[in-house]
Order: C-alpha cells, then structure tokens, then sequence
C-alpha cells in the first residue's frame, strides 16, 4: 500500500486518506454520502410532483372517444333560411353533462359555395365559440352568432366578423340515413377561413397559415378527416 502511495495513486479507503472521522473500511465519505441521499430525495419529490401533473395533461391525448351518429330529424324539419337548436350528445355516459347544442340548417348553394359530398347536405354548427369556448347564441333577426363572454361575432355561415374569436365556428358532419329517413349528425371537424376541413382543434387554436402546424390535432376526438 506504502508503494501505491508512492506511485500518486490515492487509496479508495477514507482511514488511509486521513479524513477526520474515519471509520475502518470505510470507502465513501459521509458528505458524499449525504449529498447523494439528499440529490436523490429531491429527484423523488420532484417525480412526485412532475409525473402526476405530465400525465394528467397527455393523458388525454392518447385517449379516443367514441361517436356514433346520431339522429336530429327528418330532413323538412330544417331550411335553408334560419338555424334549427338541437340537443346532442358529445360524450357519453355523463348525462346532461355530455349534452351540447348543434345549430342546423339545409345547405343553401347561393352562400355555401364550398364543394358539396355526402356530408355536408346539411350545415350544422357547434356552439362553442373558437375564442375560450364559451357558448354562442344564435339571433335570428341579425343572423349572427353572439357569444356573450367577450364579444366574439359570427356571421350566418359561422365565419367570425368581430371580437377576438381565431377562427370559424366549428361543424358537424351530417348524412342521410335511407334506412330511417332522417338526418344524422357525425364527428366534429374544425375549418379555417376558406372552410377547408381540420381535424377538431381546441377553442383559441388558429388554423389558417403556420397555424395549421402549430397547433396539431388531438387525438381524443373522433374525426372523418386526417388533416
């Protein structure tokens, strides 16, 4: 051992090392050893902390709801000069809770100029505003959607025309069910200012521009587009 000192190498034992306190054997000194204990207490709180909070906010990312289309009506119960209320279902299982409003009208061709396909015979509009997703109302004898948390306005194809709303009323898909006669509303899809379809974005979550990439779709909702 005298030789190793002699050679610069450093015995691994702390009583060889003359540190004051030292036991007999002992190969790690206690600072060392309370410094770890201590990093090692702090990377514990810190995961208790972080893990619960990190998977409370993606969990829901990675959890997809399911939809079924649901009936509103025969096809006469709508026009294509004002909006029809219905009452449907967004997520099931919580009662009234999971209910939301959809408003409905027939597709008129003079206004709705975006390509017609088996979904979209009928316009129907969420009612949650696209600011922080409070719920608008529809005024018929102005023919706009008002939402009365922070002024946000909507014309009456849903494109924003006033307050801090990022982008469009968000839609449903709508179909013809032959075998019962009535119109069915499906998944809902978000739309920039030209109405090209999104899959469901969060209310404040603009689509137009670099915005499409900024802020990518979720998972947890059922949509009939990838975009």
């Amino acid at each position: 051992m005298a030789d190793r000192h002699k050679e610069g190498s450093k015995s691994k034992y702390t009583l060889d090392r003359q540190m004051p306190g030292a036991f007999e054997g002992e190969t790690v000194t206690r600072r060392r050893f309370m410094t770890g204990v201590t990093h090692g207490a702090g990377a514990v709180a810190a995961m208790a902390f972080t893990l619960p909070a990190l998977g409370f906010a993606i969990g829901p990312l990675f959890s997809r709801l399911p939809w079924s289309w649901q009936p509103i009506g025969p096809p006469e119960d709508f026009t294509d000069t004002t909006y029809t209320t219905k009452v449907i279902q967004i997520v099931q299982g919580i009662g009234e809770a999971g209910n939301s409003i959809a408003y409905v009208r027939k597709r008129d061709p003079a206004i709705d100029t975006e390509p017609l396909d088996q979904y979209n015979h009928w316009v129907a509009l969420s009612s949650r505003c696209m600011h922080l997703g409070c719920p608008v109302r529809f005024v018929a004898a102005a023919e706009r959607f008002i939402c009365p948390c922070h002024g946000g306005v909507y014309d009456f194809r849903g494109m924003v025309v006033g307050g801090p709303p990022v982008r469009p009323l968000d839609r449903f898909y709508t179909r013809y069910n032959t075998s019962t006669g009535l119109v069915e509303l499906g998944p809902r899809y978000s739309v920039n200012s030209e109405l090209q379809r999104f899959s469901p974005r969060d209310p404040g979550q603009p689509l137009d521009g670099i915005g499409q990439y900024l802020y990518p779709p979720r998972f947890d909702t059922a949509s009939l587009t990838s975009r």
